[in-house]
């Protein structure tokens, strides 16, 4: 038997349209309504006793039915507590509605008027002129500014709520920028113009020596990533500088006391920049930036190798960058020569067989191009590409294992057909003429 009167539920039914109701189906509406009542009122009481009170309000039963996913009731939001009235509109019917407040118009009148608020006026004044903030009344002085940092934040700041929480003995330290020690100021001035003083090579040789094996360089790390970026972003047509800023690179990361990780993210980029850069150097020699490629490509050796572990995404994105410098025809060759080196150094003979393998077919066109170049410069770097692509086929073999017999005479031109098929006949000729089996067959499994 349900507490639930079953006039209520038809008089609903009739206002949407169902006329008749079982007995059967009014006792089981009355039961689910009595139980999802029940069910609201009793999450609604446990928003009031999690909110240390002893009256249950509107609010209460609106976040009980956020929680039970249904959607609340509007109007009936309020902050004071309500005064329900009842009134009778028929025998066994009675209707709650709240009570509005009664105002006495006699004291309302004779009430003083509140005072006239301020008229709403503005006035402009510089912030700052040229970074520096002027000493006027409208701005914080500078003492303001220091005490503002200094004061003490968190739950220990005051020190009744520290009570409160059984904190009492906490000490509080005040808030204090960290600044370098003048000793290490100095040393990284010392440094900086030592790798850069280009007359005294002992000079450099002591600072490199000191950044691979000092232990007390911790605070500096990110002062170097920051001056190497610098260096090499305004310096691309120094040859020197670039240098000597990948060897301060090589040295940070040969120091096993660094703790270098969060900023392979920052120093990756200055790498790439000094290998597959489209223009490094003023000098017309086209081949002199080729050295600094190539050192580029063992530090980004270095850092595949050690940190590669670390950082999954490593890997994929380097060679996915080095890729495209390596395929991109409107790109100098000195660009795809860094490219080229720089698959290679990452990967090894994996790469060379996943990624370089696969597209010298298509590549041997702009090598030819290159090579029968009238221009001397533009021929030079066309073999410089063609030898950088032959050591990496090269490195194939040593992976390669098992006997191969030399080919005979008949298979020998069958040989070099398909070996041209596969990687084109300029570089299958010269494959061939190194005479290493091992080599052509592992060729042939890519």
């Amino acid at each position: 038997m349900s507490v639930w009167n079953p006039e209520n539920i038809k008089d609903v039914a009739e206002s949407v349209g169902i006329t008749s109701l079982s007995d059967d189906v009014l006792q089981g509406l009355c039961s689910d309504i009595e139980y999802r009542i029940s069910q609201v009122l009793e999450e609604a009481l446990k928003f009031m006793r999690h909110s240390k009170r002893s009256t249950l309000t509107t609010q209460d039963v609106a976040q009980a039915l956020r929680v039970l996913d249904v959607e609340p009731l509007y109007g009936y939001e309020s902050t004071r507590s309500l005064r329900f009235g009842e009134a009778s509109i028929g025998p066994g019917q009675p209707l709650f509605y709240v009570e509005d407040e009664e105002v006495d118009f006699e004291k309302l009148i004779n009430a003083p008027l509140p005072k006239v608020p301020r008229e709403m006026t503005f006035t402009a004044h510089w912030l700052a002129v040229e970074g520096v903030q002027p000493s006027i009344p409208q701005n914080p002085t500078a003492a303001d500014s220091r005490n503002q940092e200094l004061v003490p934040k968190g739950q220990s700041a005051n020190p009744h709520m520290a009570a409160m929480s059984g904190n009492e003995n906490i000490t509080v330290k005040p808030l204090v920028k960290h600044v370098l020690s003048k000793e290490l100021q100095l040393y990284f001035e010392k440094i900086c113009s030592a790798l850069l003083d280009e007359l005294n090579s002992e000079y450099r040789t002591a600072a490199l020596a000191s950044i691979r094996s000092d232990p007390g360089l911790h605070q500096l790390v990110p002062y170097f990533v920051q001056f190497i970026a610098e260096k090499i972003t305004h310096n691309l047509k120094n040859l020197f500088v670039l240098t000597q800023m990948m060897l301060l690179t090589t040295a940070m990361l040969e120091n096993s006391n660094l703790y270098v990780d969060p900023y392979i993210a920052s120093i990756i980029p200055p790498v790439l920049t000094c290998l597959v850069g489209r223009h490094l150097g003023s000098s017309p020699d086209p081949l002199a930036a080729y050295d600094l490629r190539r050192l580029s490509a063992s530090v980004l050796s270095s850092i595949t190798k050690k940190y590669s572990k670390s950082s999954h995404m490593l890997k994929p994105r380097l060679a996915r960058t080095c890729l495209k410098h390596f395929l991109d025809p409107t790109k100098p060759l000195g660009a795809n020569y860094g490219g080229i080196i720089g698959l290679q150094a990452i990967g090894g003979s994996e790469i060379v067989r996943a990624l370089i393998v696969p597209n010298l077919k298509e590549y041997e066109e702009l090598v030819k191009d290159a090579i029968d170049a009238m221009d001397e410069g533009k021929r030079n770097e066309g073999e410089m590409v063609f030898r950088a692509l032959l050591e990496a086929l090269v490195s194939l073999e040593e992976e390669s294992v098992g006997a191969v017999n030399g080919f005979a005479n008949g298979h020998a031109a069958e040989m070099r057909k398909e070996l041209g098929d596969k990687i084109g006949d300029l570089f299958a000729e010269r494959v061939l003429e190194l005479g290493k089996p091992r080599l052509v067959r592992a060729i042939m499994e890519c």
